[in-house]
């Protein structure tokens, strides 16, 4: 374990060195663990378990996913199972399904859930806006969380890759003892890289959070901003692009993973490190109100109810398709799709 100090706040990190897969296939020797659910993360963290020799179900409805789950050689009646047959046989449930997927079949899930079982969850959501999810579980099981900081296909290409990412876990509930040792051991045996400790409410008002901001939602927007502006003024669309899209994905911003944003600036010319330091206080300035807001928007849980809402409506998924491809079709994205072929290591 290592201990982090960051302005007076100590964290504990766990790295995979704490808990070597030879340990925590002790710890869940006696465990099934199920997965409900084949989306990105029920299949990243269910792949990488499988992998690494632990007893892991899939539970489905029969149609795409389950399909999709026999081509990853996932066997029917041994390892694949219908939804509520795999509940019943698992002792750690990985509830992977959707939010709102999670809504409609917590009753099963419920009915299903025995004595010193685990109920596990990628992400806050069901039970910490519970008011709206109804997702309350029976004081006599686990509920842990193993909050991956990525995709689920960022999970299982890290995993395949050697490396592992960073999640966060919590518990919210240890009615066996060993609710920590099983949290842990299934971080490590989806393929996580080290562990940093956290609460249901801290992971989900973040996550929601980040979506909303700096990882998707003002990312897009910023992207769009920038290459509207340049091409207003003339430039072409490969340059906007370039300028905007391509540069910081494939230039700039590996250099801030590696090393920090100084890093990425000390490998830049003198007049771009000027430019950014100067700019970068009246972005600050103008996007902190924006994300306050939008931070006070998930606490309030009016986020969460917005969600749900959409989800349950019948035509949902239609309009979703509507506004992704609107997204698809926008100049800047069309651009990409041509040029992206012409990196170097493309041609």
């Amino acid at each position: 374990m290592k201990e982090i100090e960051i302005n007076n706040i100590k964290e504990t990190i766990i790295e995979r060195t704490d808990y070597p897969i030879e340990r925590c296939r002790e710890i869940l020797k006696d465990e099934t663990t199920a997965i409900l659910g084949y989306g990105p993360q029920g299949k990243g963290q269910g792949l990488n378990m499988r992998d690494q020799g632990f007893k892991v179900i899939i539970g489905l409805r029969k149609g795409r996913s389950w399909d999709r789950a026999l081509e990853d050689g996932w066997v029917e009646g041994e390892t694949l199972f219908e939804t509520e047959e795999a509940a019943s046989r698992g002792t750690i449930i990985q509830y992977l399904l959707s939010d709102a997927g999670q809504i409609q079949m917590w009753p099963m899930v419920k009915a299903n859930l025995k004595s010193s079982d685990a109920l596990y969850f990628s992400h806050g959501f069901g039970i910490v806006f519970h008011e709206h999810t109804q997702i309350l579980p029976p004081p006599n099981v686990d509920v842990i969380l193993v909050a991956p900081k990525g995709s689920g296909l960022t999970v299982r290409t890290h995993f395949q890759a050697g490396r592992g990412i960073n999640s966060s876990y919590a518990i919210h509930h240890d009615a066996t003892g060993r609710a920590r040792d099983r949290c842990i051991a299934t971080a490590f045996a989806i393929g996580s890289g080290h562990l940093f400790e956290t609460t249901f409410e801290r992971e989900v008002h973040s996550d929601l959070t980040g979506e909303r901001c700096v990882l998707m939602g003002m990312l897009q927007g910023a992207f769009l901003a920038q290459y509207e502006v340049l091409r207003e003024n003339g430039h072409s669309p490969s340059e906007a692009y370039n300028e905007t899209i391509e540069e910081a994905l494939e230039s700039l911003y590996p250099l801030v993973s590696e090393k920090g944003m100084d890093w990425m600036y000390s490998n830049c010319s003198t007049t771009a490190q000027r430019g950014a330091l100067d700019w970068a206080p009246k972005f600050h300035k103008a996007l902190k109100p924006v994300i306050a807001e939008c931070y006070s928007s998930v606490t309030s849980g009016k986020e969460a109810q917005i969600s749900i809402e959409s989800n349950l409506k019948a035509d949902y998924r239609e309009k979703l398709e509507q506004e992704l491809e609107a997204v698809n079709n926008q100049e800047m994205w069309q651009a990409g799709r041509q040029l992206r072929p012409l990196r170097p290591e493309n041609l």
